[in-house]
């Protein structure tokens, strides 16, 4: 039987280091605030708005929403980023993603500054990833996946990780934060021929292919740590469930992350710390002053 890394005890060890940095920022009688941008009102975003207030709420951050109607306009939209940039209370923006097709979503992101991406969505933020240097903030779910690794002791330097699915929110950026750590990391997609034989040869599995239990007893070997970093709806069982199907994997793996319980708490615990770091950053640089000049 696998061990289980659920998301509680590393939420937990975040949470200490977000007020730690929120009380500097609180010292100085300021008071850490988040903008939400949401366009439209989709179930899931609305979820997740909630979700993320709430555990923001709980470390002293104030978190304030931008509700923008889905039929909203570009102008509408960017005018809305660029009032986030130019408010030196705000600290942080995440905007809740995929936005109407009607919108231009790259457009949308370079206009934010890259000292209010909290969730690395910008060029500059992930150019920072991309270069290993310090811009910005890495994606929240990308960082989450390497906090769950650190906090359960995961060997990285020389480990072979295979990461399943190439999307600029995870598979990318988490397969370079991994190999700045010196693992040497195999990123597989639809398109990977042998992707089974890959997937069961690594040490440690991401697995970030946004489809409902593809990862299954025959694509994992004995020994390897399976991160699950999917979150899918499944309708027949009325039940969040990841990318890896558990009751088949589980049995035979190290260490497997759950579904609900694993990396999606630990992401929105990022966000704060994300968030928590960002008000520190401008107490010494507020980057208003860059946006008006």
């Amino acid at each position: 039987m696998a061990q289980i890394w659920k998301a509680a005890p590393v939420v937990e060890a975040l949470a200490e280091e977000t007020d730690r940095l929120v009380a500097q920022v609180t010292a100085q009688g300021i008071t850490p605030q988040l903008a939400i941008i949401r366009v439209g009102n989709r179930p899931d975003d609305i979820s997740y708005e909630r979700g993320a207030r709430k555990r923001c709420e709980a470390r002293g951050i104030a978190a304030t929403t931008f509700e923008l109607a889905a039929e909203s306009t570009q102008d509408e939209l960017m005018t809305t980023i660029q009032h986030i940039n130019d408010d030196p209370a705000i600290h942080g923006c995440l905007m809740l993603r995929p936005l109407p097709a009607s919108l231009n979503e790259e457009a949308a992101t370079a206009v934010l500054l890259p000292q209010k991406d909290i969730d690395g969505i910008t060029p500059s933020s992930l150019f920072g990833v991309f270069a290993q240097e310090t811009v910005g903030f890495a994606p929240c779910t990308a960082q989450a996946v390497i906090e769950v690794l650190d906090h359960y002791g995961a060997h990285l330097d020389g480990t072979n990780v295979c990461v399943i699915g190439r999307s600029l929110v995870v598979g990318r950026p988490v397969s370079l934060m991994l190999q700045k750590r010196n693992a040497t990391v195999t990123m597989c997609h639809s398109h990977t021929r042998t992707i089974q034989q890959v997937c069961r040869q690594a040490d440690i599995v991401v697995a970030a292919i946004g489809q409902a239990h593809t990862i299954d007893v025959d694509w994992v070997s004995p020994g390897q740590v399976v991160i699950d970093v999917g979150i899918n709806w499944d309708s027949a069982a009325s039940k969040l469930v990841g990318d890896v199907d558990f009751d088949s994997v589980e049995p035979k793996v190290a260490a497997i992350t759950p579904v609900p319980g694993g990396l999606g708490a630990v992401t929105s615990a990022v966000l704060c710390k994300h968030l928590a770091q960002a008000a520190v950053n401008q107490l010494a640089a507020p980057p208003y002053q860059e946006s008006n000049s």
